[in-house]
């Protein structure tokens, strides 16, 4: 089935509900992906329930509501069947009603997110174009390229008044030094986490001639990307300086910050404030900035204390389940783009884990049965995946994930 012919069977399905529960991942992709289909939902009139998880059983879909999940589902095989699947991972979910671009040979990795395939069925719902805005957080959010679907979306809504492309500084913060001692995307060896050194910093590059706030971005840049340069990938560096976003109709305007919080927001437990952003309520905006701060220095203290397992390579042990996924992007983008990493962490008697490659054998599979083996879930996307399992199996499944990438 197309996509297009799935994202209506769904739309259909959603409109015979009076009620929907609906279930969204906790990352920026799925929060976006889940709140564009709540306001179709709620402009249809009909109500919902929107809860934002790390992840689901067959046992959280009981009794007879109609289910809706959004970026989750995809890959679980007992899934019930009448759910209702909104999703961009490996697809294994056989239901009537499942929406993903790997069906209809799309790219989920890089040409269409969850939140993407969320705005299709949306607009078959009713006219929701002015929703493309936060399309562009599950974009930036799971690392996609403006291509495909995605530049179909992009140039729609650009035309449409929805989004205002231009160029400039892609990290998030409220002054001029924020953005830099608390960069996690990329992560600046040097520079993030170091609040006085990015002070100095700032001061050099200060344009007294224009004023006290007014800075010399090309000196800025320049002090930036020489400190970091030693031990930051060159590809990080150059994601400094790029496409920016504004988002004319949601309540935080640039996309590289909105999509910087809801993920912050969601990954610590709070998901619930960074859908209320989503469906464009400001009354959070303070206490989500907070949220993202925290969790941002959370994410630079842990990705400097990583603890390398013992007698493995590529695998690191960190002890605040939040960050894992975090953490493994700045390891195996910012630092080594050309090394897998395997970063964990425990949570009572389980095991989390997330796990990044640069290329060759797919991830998702992989993470799954390895998982399955070691008696625990996982999945994913080709190059990024995650799985939680028992803390007794870690070496177990460290094991077997150095034997599959060395084969």
């Amino acid at each position: 089935m197309s996509l297009e012919s799935a994202s209506g069977a769904i739309a259909e399905e959603i409109r015979r509900q009076e009620f929907v529960e609906v279930f969204a991942h906790h990352d920026a992709d799925g929060i976006a992906a889940g709140s564009i289909l709540c306001h179709a939902m709620l402009r249809a009139g009909i109500r919902f329930r929107l809860r934002v998880r790390h992840g689901i059983g067959s046992a959280d879909l009981a009794g007879d509501s109609a289910y809706l999940l959004c970026d989750m589902g995809a890959g679980m095989e007992d899934l019930r069947e009448d759910a209702m699947v909104v999703d961009h991972h490996v697809p294994l979910f056989g239901g009537e009603f499942h929406a993903n671009p790997r069906l209809d040979g799309i790219d989920g990795d890089s040409e269409l997110s969850a939140a993407g395939t969320a705005y299709i069925v949306a607009q078959k719902i009713g006219d929701n174009r002015d929703l493309a805005g936060l399309v562009i957080c599950g974009i930036i959010g799971d690392g996609q390229e403006i291509a495909g679907r995605n530049l179909e979306i992009f140039n729609e809504a650009i035309a449409n008044g929805i989004i205002n492309p231009g160029r400039g500084v892609t990290l998030p913060g409220r002054d001029n030094t924020e953005p830099w001692f608390m960069a996690t995307s990329p992560y600046l060896h040097g520079i993030s986490g170091q609040e006085q050194h990015v002070k100095e910093l700032v001061a050099q590059a200060q344009d007294q001639k224009k004023g006290p706030d007014a800075l010399r971005l090309d000196m800025l840049l320049s002090g930036v990307v020489l400190d970091a340069a030693p031990a930051t990938a060159a590809g990080s560096l150059q994601r400094i300086y790029g496409d920016t976003f504004h988002l004319q109709r949601e309540v935080i305007e640039d996309g590289h910050t909105l999509t910087a919080i809801i993920d912050a927001c969601g990954k610590t437990g709070h998901g619930d404030i960074g859908a209320t952003l989503c469906m464009r309520s400001s009354h959070y905006i303070g206490e989500a900035w907070e949220i993202a701060r925290r969790h941002r220095s959370n994410v630079i203290a842990a990705a400097g204390t990583a603890k390398p397992a013992e007698n493995t390579s590529g695998v690191y042990e960190v002890s605040d389940v939040s960050v894992i996924s975090d953490v493994a992007d700045i390891l195996s983008r910012d630092r080594d783009p050309s090394s897998p990493v395997l970063v964990y962490a425990r949570s009572g008697v389980g095991c989390r884990l997330s796990a990044r490659a640069p290329g060759g054998r797919e991830l998702g599979p992989l993470v799954r049965d390895l998982a399955r083996s070691c008696g625990g879930t996982g999945g994913g996307h080709i190059r990024r995946a995650g799985a939680t399992i028992p803390c007794d199996r870690i070496a177990m499944f460290a094991k077997g994930w150095q034997e599959a990438l060395a084969s």
